[in-house]
């Protein structure tokens, strides 16, 4: 054999080699890659309220523009001052701090405050049926008191409270508010080894601020989910009724069925919402990166209510409307797409008796009926009114009583209109 020949058949055995080994190599890069989106095994789902024998509800806000509810007879209002619960040490801005120092350390924060969360396990009976759901809630007190939220323990005849070591109590319900969809459940003895939330100031609260939520998703005890803050100041809708829930902090924190009722927390380990409601896409009740929970400066002021047996006294206006939108500027001629546009006023209302003024036609635009001859509201006691939203929060953290100065858009003219708020119509 030729030398020639046999140097070319080595070149060719090199080659090969080479080319073996290339593809061994992509083959194996093409296999961890793979295996990365394989993706989670579904499981087997426990609702976050009572299932009887129908598929898993789930908490999806609808659209919510209402602060009027029906025109019937209102309580006559409370004069007593209206109690609140202070914020507690650690309330401040530390969790933007803590994004811009050292890291994060997740697993302090867990142990800090998982002794104060617990599992909440309802019965139910309904047409003849029984039924059980599950839910969280954290404790406010060394009395055994726990906030949830209403739509967890709504119609049950037992509630259960599972600690974070596994034990089990009974709880009583002491009261419950389908406006906030806030409870108050209280046991009569709590562990030794449990602690007491710190409740924050959701005033301070910011978008980008890293939070975490604890609970019991899909009966998944002592779960802890982390994100940030998404948005603050949502509107979402109150779980019966027309009325709505303000200053809603939202969130892409996992928050799934069970862990309604528990705590959404800041870096210092303080409470600064309850969570409540998720937007999932489809009709699978589970978390797709937006959830909403109850701010806690509105259970700083109904939960002391709720404690003893009494209804939270809500203000109310009384109209009904949305935000104001280009197509609502063009066809109202309005020079501003800010504010609260009144569709509907209540007959009887406080707003109907200081002359405000609702929706009086519809006009295409665009080939779409809008509104218009509806007051548009700019401001309330000198403060702007952005929208429907800014709205809402301004009342709601008023008290039944109180008399504003609603300034509104109409014809093209500011008018000054007096309000006196009045205690919202029982549903």
């Amino acid at each position: 054999m030729s030398r020639g020949l046999v140097i070319a058949l080595i070149v060719v055995l090199i080659g090969a080699l080479l080319l073996c080994t290339l593809v061994a190599v992509a083959g194996f890069a093409l296999f961890r890659t793979e295996a990365r989106d394989d993706g989670a095994v579904p499981m087997a789902t426990t609702p976050e309220t009572v299932n009887i024998a129908s598929p898993e509800p789930t908490s999806t806000p609808r659209p919510a523009e209402s602060q009027s509810g029906k025109p019937t007879p209102a309580p006559t209002a409370t004069e007593e001052p209206v109690p609140t619960l202070a914020p507690q040490a650690g309330s401040g801005e530390g969790s933007a701090r803590t994004l811009e120092g050292a890291p994060i350390d997740f697993r302090s924060l867990y142990q800090q405050v998982q002794p104060g969360v617990v599992a909440i396990n309802v019965y139910v009976q309904q047409s003849g049926q029984m039924g059980t759901g599950a839910g969280s809630g954290f404790i406010i007190d060394e009395d055994g008191l726990i906030v949830t939220n209403e739509h967890v323990i709504a119609d049950a005849f037992r509630v259960e409270v599972v600690f974070f070591d596994g034990t089990t109590a009974e709880a009583e319900v002491l009261g419950s508010d389908p406006d906030s969809d806030l409870a108050v459940i209280q046991v009569q003895e709590l562990p030794g080894n449990v602690s007491v939330l710190p409740l924050g100031d959701s005033d301070t609260v910011e978008p980008g601020q890293p939070v975490v939520a604890i609970g019991n998703p899909f009966g998944l005890q002592n779960t802890i989910t982390s994100g940030i803050i998404s948005a603050v100041g949502r509107m979402i809708p109150a779980r019966i009724g027309a009325f709505s829930i303000p200053q809603a902090i939202q969130t892409d924190a996992a928050i799934n069925p069970g862990n309604s009722g528990g705590p959404l927390i800041n870096m210092e380990g303080v409470v600064i919402g309850v969570n409540a409601q998720i937007v999932s896409g489809g009709s699978t009740a589970a978390n797709a990166g937006v959830g909403f929970a109850i701010p806690v400066n509105i259970v700083r002021r109904v939960v002391p209510y709720l404690s003893e047996g009494k209804t939270y006294p809500w203000p109310w206006i009384g109209i009904s409307g949305t935000d104001v939108n280009l197509m609502l500027a063009e066809s109202d001629d309005l020079t501003t797409q800010h504010g609260a546009y009144v569709v509907e006023v209540n007959v009887g209302g406080p707003a109907d008796r200081a002359g405000m003024r609702g929706s009086t036609g519809t006009r295409n635009v665009s080939g779409i009926p809008v509104p218009v001859g509806g007051d548009v509201i700019v401001a309330v006691d000198g403060d702007p009114i952005n929208d429907f939203a800014d709205l809402l929060s301004t009342v709601a953290f008023g008290r039944p009583g109180d008399e504003i100065t609603v300034t509104v858009l109409r014809d093209g003219e500011e008018l000054d209109l007096s309000v006196t708020l009045e205690q919202r119509p029982a549903h």
